[in-house]
C-alpha cells in the first residue's frame, strides 16, 4: 500500500514540474459517427469511446468505417484504459477490431458491456476483454486521470457524460446526450454535479453539437409514449408493425408497455433487436411480462390486432426486417391492408434515399404507413441549442471544443460557445488527427497525428486511400474484361485467346471488337517475344496498353482488364 501511495506521489511530483495535456480526436470530428478521442498527460494515455460509422453511399460492398489507430498503436505501452460514455454503435462499434490490438481494460455501464460483448462475439476474435462496470458518480483513477461518471440522458439508458480530473483542471466530455425532464427509464440528469464542477471549475468543455442548428429543447422521450398510446387506440382493427433502432432500449420499452395495455403480443423481427432485448431483459434494462413476447410462428395464429411487429430497418439497411418485409420476401411477415407500418426514427444522413424507397415500397404492399415527425412518432437522443445553452450556463468552461456532428455542426456550436461568453481565442475547432495541447492556462495547436477512416468488409481491414475501393468503382462504372493466354517456353500462343466480359459494353456478340482485341493481344505477345531481355512480369501491362488502344477508337472509358497469363 504504501509503495502505491509512493508511485502515485511521484507521478503528481513529476507532472506537478511541467504538466502538459493534449485532446487528440481520431473520429467524430466533421462527421456522424466514429467517436473516439485520446487524452494524454505526461506519459498517460486513456481513450473515451470506439465506435464505427456507416459507410457513404459509394463505398461499395463496404460493411462500415473505424477510426485509423495506428497512433494508438505505437503508444500501447502508455494507454491505460478505454473510457465508454454509451453502449450505441458510434460509440463502441470499432471495439472487436481495436481491443485486441490495445489489450486495456474498459470501463461502462453493464448494458455497454453487454453490447460489447456481443459484438465480440460476432466478430468471433477470441479475444476476452477485461470489463470494468460502472454506475454514475463513480470516480476511476488512470494514470494521472480520474474520470467521473456522471448520469446524462439519451435514447439509451446509462448515457454517461465523463468528468476527467487531470493535474491541469478538469474536462467536461459530454458524450451524446439531451436535458430530459421525464426520461423514459426515470433516470434524470445529474445536474447538481454538473453544476458543482462548474463552481471548482472547468477547463475544457467538449459537447455534442449533433442538434446545434435545432432551435429550442429537444422534446421528452415520453412524448412518444403518448403518440404510441393514441396510435394503438386508433387502430384496434389492424396489425402494428414499428421500425426502430434496435439500440433504442427507451422507446422500446415503452412500445411493449403499450402493446401489454392494450392486449397485443410482441414479435421481435431482426437480429440485433431479438439480441438486444434478449440482452437488456436480462440485466433488468427491460421490464417484459411473461409471455409478452412470443415468435414469428406463434404469431401467425393470432388475429393481426392481438400482435404488434418490433423491427429493424428504420434506415432502410438492405437486408433488415422491414426492408425484407417491403419487398415481400420476409419469412414470415407480409404486409398487407390490414397492416399499419409507423417508422420511429429518423433518416440518419446520408440514409435519407434508402428510407424513402422503403416507405413507397411499404405503400405499395397495401399497407398504411406513418412517417412524418409532424406525427411525434420519434424524437431525437441529442440536445438542441437551448440545452446545449444550459450545458454551458452549468459548467462555465474557460475553453471549448465541439464534437459529435458535420463541421458545420461544429462551425454552429462554436459559435454558440462565443454567444455563451467563452472568449474567441479559446474556442476551437479540430478536425480528426489534430492536437490540442494545454499547458498551464493556455492553449495551442501543435500539429496532427495520422487518422482517417478505415474500412471493413466482412472482417477484414483495409484503407480508405488504398485499392480496394478505386479497383470497385472502376468495376462498378466500366465493367471487367478478362483476358487469358497460354504460351510455351519460346513465348508462342498454344491456345486460343480467351476474352470474358463482366458489365461491360462490350460482349462477345460483338465480333468485330472481340477479333480486334484477340488480335491486339496477340501482337503485345509477338512484340514482347521479339524484345531481348524482356521481363515476364511486364507482359500483363504491354497486353492492357494494347487492349485500351481498342477501346479507345469507341470509348472515353476503359473497363478494368485483368490479363490471365499461363506459361507450360
Amino acid at each position: 500500500m504504501a509503495e502505491s501511495e509512493n508511485k502515485k506521489a511521484s507521478v503528481r511530483r513529476r507532472l506537478k514540474r511541467k504538466p502538459e495535456l493534449t485532446v487528440c480526436p481520431l473520429g467524430g470530428m466533421g462527421e456522424i459517427g466514429k467517436n473516439l478521442t485520446v487524452f494524454r498527460c505526461g506519459d498517460d494515455f486513456i481513450i473515451v469511446d470506439c465506435g464505427l460509422k456507416f459507410p457513404e453511399e459509394d463505398m461499395l460492398g463496404i460493411d462500415f468505417v473505424i477510426p485509423d489507430i495506428e497512433y494508438l498503436i505505437e503508444n500501447k505501452s502508455k494507454i491505460k484504459a478505454i473510457f465508454i460514455t454509451h453502449g450505441h454503435e458510434d460509440h463502441i462499434g470499432a471495439l472487436p477490431f481495436v481491443l485486441p490490438r490495445l489489450d486495456v481494460p474498459v470501463y461502462c455501464s453493464r448494458l455497454a458491456g453487454g453490447l460489447i460483448e456481443n459484438k465480440m462475439v460476432d466478430a468471433r476474435t477470441g479475444y476476452a476483454p477485461d470489463y470494468r462496470y460502472v454506475c454514475p458518480g463513480d470516480r476511476v483513477t488512470a494514470g494521472c486521470f480520474e474520470v467521473e461518471f456522471i448520469q446524462l440522458c439519451h435514447s439509451i439508458p446509462d448515457a454517461f457524460a465523463l468528468a476527467i480530473h487531470t493535474p491541469l483542471g478538469v474536462i467536461v466530455h459530454t458524450g451524446d446526450f439531451k436535458f430530459d425532464p421525464t426520461p423514459a427509464d426515470g433516470n434524470r440528469p445529474d445536474y447538481s454535479t454538473l453544476a458543482r464542477l462548474g463552481d471548482e471549475g472547468v477547463l475544457l468543455l467538449m459537447s455534442d453539437s449533433t442538434n446545434v442548428e435545432r432551435p429550442g429543447s429537444t422534446p421528452s422521450e415520453k412524448v412518444i409514449g403518448q403518440t404510441f398510446e393514441r396510435f394503438f387506440r386508433l387502430y384496434k382493427d389492424r396489425r402494428i408493425v414499428i421500425a426502430t433502432f434496435a439500440s433504442n432500449l427507451n422507446r422500446t420499452q415503452m412500445i411493449l408497455a403499450t402493446a401489454a395495455r392494450f392486449n397485443r403480443k410482441a414479435v421481435l423481427v431482426g437480429r440485433s433487436m431479438t439480441a438486444n432485448v434478449e440482452l437488456a431483459a436480462q440485466l433488468g434494462y427491460l421490464d417484459v411480462p411473461d409471455g409478452l413476447i412470443v415468435s414469428a410462428q406463434e404469431a401467425e395464429h393470432m388475429p393481426d390486432n392481438h400482435v404488434v411487429v418490433l423491427t429493424t430497418g428504420s434506415q432502410g439497411e438492405p437486408f433488415s426486417g422491414l426492408v425484407l418485409m417491403s419487398r415481400g420476401v420476409h419469412r414470415q411477415v407480409k404486409l398487407g391492408p390490414k397492416d399499419l407500418v409507423i417508422i420511429s426514427a429518423t433518416p440518419i444522413p446520408g440514409n435519407e434515399k434508402l428510407v424513402s424507397q422503403t416507405v413507397n415500397r411499404l405503400f405499395a404492399c397495401g399497407a398504411e404507413v406513418i412517417y412524418e415527425r409532424e406525427e411525434k412518432i420519434h424524437v431525437s437522443g441529442h440536445a438542441s441549442r437551448n440545452e446545449l445553452m444550459l450545458m454551458f450556463s452549468l459548467t462555465r468552461p474557460k475553453f471549448f471544443v465541439p464534437c459529435h456532428g458535420e463541421y458545420r455542426h461544429l462551425v454552429r456550436h462554436a459559435q454558440l460557445a462565443r454567444e455563451m461568453g467563452v472568449a474567441a481565442k479559446n474556442v476551437f475547432i479540430l478536425q480528426n488527427g489534430d492536437q490540442l495541447r494545454f499547458s498551464g492556462q493556455r492553449a495551442e495547436m501543435i500539429g496532427r497525428v495520422q487518422a482517417g477512416p478505415v474500412l471493413i468488409d466482412g472482417v477484414v481491414l483495409g484503407e480508405f486511400e488504398g485499392s480496394i475501393l478505386r479497383e470497385r468503382r472502376e468495376m462498378a462504372e466500366n465493367g471487367l474484361v478478362v483476358v487469358s493466354v497460354v504460351l510455351d517456353a519460346s513465348m508462342k500462343p498454344v491456345a486460343p485467346v480467351q476474352i470474358q466480359t463482366r458489365g461491360s459494353v462490350y460482349s462477345a456478340d460483338d465480333g468485330s471488337t472481340f477479333g480486334e482485341l484477340e488480335s491486339a493481344v496477340l501482337t503485345a505477345v509477338a512484340q514482347f517475344a521479339r524484345t531481348p531481355g524482356a521481363k515476364r512480369e511486364t507482359l500483363p501491362t504491354e497486353i492492357r496498353k494494347r487492349i485500351r488502344e481498342v477501346f479507345s477508337k469507341s470509348s472515353r472509358n476503359y473497363p478494368t482488364i485483368i490479363p490471365l497469363i499461363t506459361y507450360i
